[in-house]
């Protein structure tokens, strides 16, 4: 299954592709799509939610994977990111590749074992799971590549135990 992980924001979009064949991952790309102050919020989002579609097609992806917004950072940003997301769906589904929305904290567990983990330790896992050199820069990509591998590792899971086929 080839799965695109989404970690949205306004003035970075990051993403990864990844490769699961239900037991390992494989990394197939990931990078960050940047949108400039300069332009009008509506373009931005559009420039991000064009730039996820093309990515979707150009790696075949299956499936994509999308961090939900953290409200604990200031509202005026959340909205952005919320319409971001909106975006992104609707570009995504206009390709009919289903996507799930996960919290950061699903993310986290799914990834490290726990909730609570903090940044560097997903990263760290990320990188390990990936069977990666060094960790994936800029952060934005390493936290759209640990998206992708939640929707893998829940999958996985919900599969084997006879929920999710």
């Amino acid at each position: 299954m080839r799965i695109l992980g989404i970690d949205p924001g306004i003035a970075n979009t990051g993403w990864g592709v990844v490769d699961f064949d239900g037991q390992k991952f494989r990394p197939v790309s990931f990078g960050v799509i940047n949108t400039s102050t300069k332009e009008k919020l509506e373009l931005r989002i559009a420039h991000i939610a064009r730039d996820v579609g093309s990515i979707a097609f150009k790696y075949e992806v299956e499936h994509v994977s999308i961090e939900d917004i953290f409200f604990a950072k200031n509202e005026l940003s959340a909205i952005g990111v919320a319409k971001v997301i909106g975006a992104v769906c609707y570009s995504v589904y206009t390709l009919n590749i289903p996507v799930t929305i996960f919290t950061p904290l699903q993310i986290k567990k799914a990834v490290t074992g726990t909730g609570r983990a903090e940044k560097n330790q997903v990263q760290e896992m990320t990188r390990i799971l990936l069977g990666l050199d060094r960790i994936p820069r800029p952060d934005h990509a390493a936290d759209a590549l640990a998206a992708a591998l939640c929707y893998g590792n829940t999958s996985s899971t919900l599969e084997k135990l006879g929920v999710f086929k």
